[in-house]
């Protein structure tokens, strides 16, 4: 599978937010995403999902 074009990436779902768990929020998860306009795959939310980082990001921009 090709790299994600993290610019493509449109309608970000952010789910298992816990604000108990402050700050790892290590529970949060991308549940469901575009890519370019399509459904991404269950494959393309586990490579988003293995990006903490990124996750943690979006958690942050939900919450503020």
């Amino acid at each position: 599978m090709k790299p994600i074009d993290y610019t493509k990436l449109e309608n970000l779902e952010v789910e298992g937010i816990d604000t108990r768990d402050y700050p790892d929020f290590s529970d949060a998860y991308i549940g469901g995403a575009e890519i370019d306009g399509r459904k991404a795959t269950d494959e393309e939310l586990d490579e988003l999902n293995e990006d903490r980082d990124f996750v943690y990001e979006l958690v942050w921009e939900r919450l503020f």
